[in-house]
């Protein structure tokens, strides 16, 4: 009886799990099957565009190389420049928000919790509401229609700062006692012994920061004034001009505006996975 009963256990469990994966299984072919139709769009001729066949009856793999070519769009720079504005915020980013968590989680100076707290509470303060007063300053600075202007609001991260200040704090404070007796100071300390320490955690941030600012499209709509300075989501909206939406060739753009970020995600998401729950170990 014991044996059936075990048996009859395993079924059960066995059968659990088996509805389990094929719910799983079904939700990723739902979220993937907007990705398939973008693909396949982008090698059909314009007038299968809108047919219900998603198979291209005429494979068009020149699609991609139009893009490039159609007058009047400049994608090639609009591409570059994405790639080259998202790596200058990701580094500096990174870069501030663990020199903040740094000081915030290793060093003892009057009112840190406080001011950490202060800190947090920019993170309640919606993108669009800091976009006005942020667009003020680069009028002030001079550097409205400029990468600069694009770059520096985006610098500093609250977000960021917590991440890595949860991360240092699960590094032992006898580290910094022993890198003090052996004479480090305090810039040694950071980037010999906590950073290294870190590096899930720089990661991770490192991913959610190219991401984030390779996808912007607000701020970028507001700075930018100059075509050829234009980033990616904002040169995507040209493929909608006076003549029509050119469906297959935006389809085109948006396969290779996203191959970047998969690039990202899928060379560095052992880490990203690793990074968010050692985050989260203490507060």
């Amino acid at each position: 009886m014991r044996h059936q009963h075990s048996a009859g256990v395993f079924v059960h469990r066995l059968a659990g799990a088996g509805v389990f994966h094929v719910v799983l299984t079904l939700l990723g072919l739902a979220l993937v099957l907007p990705f398939v139709w973008m693909l396949l769009t982008s090698f059909k001729p314009l007038e299968e565009v809108n047919l219900e066949n998603w198979i291209p009856t005429r494979w068009l793999p020149g699609n991609y190389a139009e893009v490039f070519e159609t007058k009047g769009l400049q994608f090639g720079r609009w591409y570059w420049n994405s790639i080259f504005i998202a790596s200058c915020v990701t580094f500096l980013q990174v870069f501030t928000s663990s020199l903040a968590a740094f000081s915030f989680s290793r060093l003892n100076w009057p009112g840190r919790n406080k001011v950490f707290l202060l800190y947090l509470a920019t993170m309640m303060l919606p993108g669009l509401v800091m976009m006005i007063p942020n667009y003020q300053v680069m009028i002030e600075l001079g550097l409205v229609d400029s990468y600069v202007g694009l770059v520096l609001p985006a610098s500093f991260s609250a977000f960021g700062t917590f991440l890595l200040r949860q991360f240092m704090l699960t590094i032992p404070s006898s580290l910094d006692e022993a890198a003090e007796i052996d004479g480090a100071g305090k810039w040694r300390l950071y980037w010999d012994i906590i950073l290294p320490l870190c590096r899930p955690g720089l990661i991770t941030l490192t991913i959610f920061t190219f991401i984030g600012s390779y996808q912007s499209f607000f701020w970028p709509l507001v700075m930018l004034k100059s075509l050829h300075r234009y980033t990616l989501p904002i040169g995507l909206l040209f493929f909608d001009s006076s003549q029509g939406q050119q469906t297959n060739l935006l389809m085109a753009a948006v396969t290779m505006s996203v191959a970047p970020m998969i690039v990202v995600f899928v060379v560095l998401q052992k880490y990203l996975v690793k990074g968010i729950q050692l985050g989260a170990v203490k507060g």
